[in-house]
């Protein structure tokens, strides 16, 4: 059966609003046959729609968790969706090498080997989480990338508020949280082009934790990792979701529009941090992000440094 079959019943009965249309009505509005619209609810209800379907009365479709492309909605690039990989930046770093266009999607319910940044693992509960990963080809220095981690962050943010409804803060650089635990990680990886100095193409990965409790985590995660609905249903598809993200990041261009309500969102600046570089570890005083998206921070010795690259942990206030 098509994809464009469903796709087109899906807009029918999304169309309604969650009132019943006969068999008989989608057959003349789509064009084909009753058997061909049964055959059709029914591939939706496996991907994952909930739909209803009684006698006399028609079809309604009343949610569901649907995983597949149709479920992202409309998208301006490739959509590739899988039911586990072993993480989908590296999915989606390969596609890049094999010429992916600028936006392409990589979509998993599950990684067996999720990457987080400075080469941790990345926990993803199987079909309790969002796993993306965008491939981004613009025209920007390698020394500007950070620009579109911070882009990547505010994405997240926007869409979880028009979606879920739910403000999300952010600890610089990319670690997004929700009542006071990390329910969601950014790692960005990227090729430059060594003769121009500018990216030949970056990958955003994402994942966020949707509806993961706590015993998904191992025991060293369950005080510092959460979920948006931990351990209840949540109100918004995972793949709706990825798509929303995919279509802020897009739009946020090379991220510069979204420094001023990154800053409003990172709840870094004012508080004593711990900075660990490939250096060094040190205690020092945030103090607020730059125009480039560094972190300035002021060490003890009252050295200030503008931070590009490291890890910071917000640490109790001290006493001056």
């Amino acid at each position: 059966m098509a994809c464009s079959t469903r796709q087109a019943l899906l807009q029918a009965l999304s169309a309604a609003e969650g009132r019943y249309i006969s068999g008989q009505q989608l057959a003349q509005q789509l064009g084909i046959s009753r058997a061909a619209v049964h055959k059709a609810a029914a591939a939706l209800t496996a991907q994952g729609y909930a739909l209803d379907a009684v006698p006399r009365k028609g079809y309604r479709l009343c949610g569901g968790d649907p995983f597949c492309p149709e479920a992202v909605g409309e998208y301006p690039a490739p959509v590739y969706v899988y039911d586990t990989l072993e993480s989908s930046n590296r999915t989606a770093k390969l596609l890049a090498l094999d010429g992916a266009v600028h936006g392409t999607l990589v979509l998993t319910a599950h990684q067996t080997a999720g990457r987080g940044r400075l080469g941790r693992s990345f926990e993803s509960p199987a079909g309790k989480g969002v796993y993306l990963s965008v491939v981004l080809r613009p025209d920007l220095h390698t020394a500007s990338a950070q620009t579109l981690t911070i882009a990547a962050a505010v994405a997240v943010c926007r869409a979880v508020e028009k979606l879920c409804g739910i403000r999300l803060g952010i600890k610089w650089v990319n670690d997004l949280y929700y009542q006071g635990k990390k329910v969601c990680g950014i790692l960005t990886e990227g090729c430059p082009d060594l003769e121009t100095g500018h990216l030949d193409w970056l990958v955003v990965g994402i994942g966020l934790n949707l509806t993961a409790d706590t015993a998904d985590f191992p025991p060293e995660l369950q005080d510092k990792a959460g979920s948006l609905y931990p351990g209840a249903p949540a109100p918004v598809s995972r793949a709706a979701l990825a798509g929303a993200i995919a279509r802020e990041l897009l739009a946020a261009g090379d991220g510069t529009g979204c420094l001023a309500e990154y800053r409003d969102r990172c709840f870094v600046p004012g508080h004593w941090v711990t900075v660990c570089t490939a250096a060094e570890t040190y205690a020092a005083r945030a103090l607020s992000i730059d125009d480039e998206g560094r972190l300035v921070v002021q060490r003890e010795n009252g050295r200030q440094e503008a931070l590009r690259w490291g890890e910071v942990s917000t640490r109790p206030a001290k006493v001056e």
